[in-house]
C-alpha cells in the first residue's frame, strides 16, 4: 500500500469525476459530489481547502468506494 497524496479538495473532486461522479452543489467550503447507480445513490462531502488532512482523504476514499491507489503517489 502506497503513501496517500497531498490533495486539495478540487483535486479529489477531479478524481471522483473521471469515476462517475458529478459535482450537484456547493454551500460554503464543501463540494457535494454524487453518483447514481440503478440501486443506490452514493454522495460524498468534500471540503474545497488547499490541503486535505490524511484522515479526511481516507474518509472521502472509503465513502466513494473508490481503490485507494487512485489518490496515492506513484
Amino acid at each position: 500500500m502506497g503513501k496517500l497524496r497531498v490533495l486539495s479538495g478540487r483535486e479529489s473532486c477531479q478524481i471522483l469525476e473521471q469515476y462517475g461522479f458529478v459535482e450537484v452543489r456547493q454551500r460554503g467550503s464543501h463540494i457535494i459530489m454524487q453518483k447514481r447507480t440503478d440501486e443506490t445513490t452514493i454522495t460524498v462531502p468534500v471540503p474545497n481547502y488547499s490541503e486535505l488532512r490524511i484522515g479526511t482523504l481516507q474518509s472521502i476514499i472509503r465513502q466513494s468506494g473508490l481503490p485507494r491507489s487512485l489518490f496515492e503517489s506513484a
